[in-house]
């Protein structure tokens, strides 16, 4: 678990690797695409995996934004992703949560889990890999 500094100036200021993933969590849930690009890189690999309908890596904090978090809702109701718990040691951060959404088109509510691994370096994310069931994507996506 994270312990987030006790004043929210320190935490937004904060470049300890847990709060840099824990603000980008917070931005992607307020939508607030400005914000999360903060928390990434110029730099950045951000790679969705195989068998996801957004698979493949992206780079830079717009390509991010563009081709991830604009695209998915655009497809999606209330995308969110849940930051559950946070596992830390130095420049490495891996979060176990979920994913949840209804599907725009088919209307098939999605619950999965998901494994987010970052690394972030100088406040910053530099690189980011996904692991979800996209079975389980997919069976939401399709009539």
């Amino acid at each position: 678990m994270i312990e987030i500094p006790r004043s929210a100036a320190a935490f937004a200021e904060s470049d300890a690797p847990a709060d840099v993933v824990r603000r980008q969590y917070l931005a992607s849930a307020r939508g607030d695409l400005g914000a999360l690009r903060a928390t990434l890189a110029d730099d950045v690999e951000w790679t969705e995996m195989a068998g996801f309908p957004l698979a493949g890596t992206y780079r830079t904090p717009k390509g991010v934004t563009a081709g991830v978090m604009e695209r998915l809702a655009a497809e999606w109701e209330d995308w969110t992703a849940h930051d559950d718990r946070y596992v830390a040691a130095g420049e490495e951060v891996v979060v176990l949560g979920r994913y949840t959404a209804v599907h725009k088109t088919t209307r098939r509510p999605l619950e999965v889990r998901v494994v987010h691994h970052f690394t972030v370096r100088g406040g910053r994310i530099v690189r980011f890999e996904q692991f979800t069931d996209t079975a389980l994507v997919r069976d939401a996506m399709t009539p």
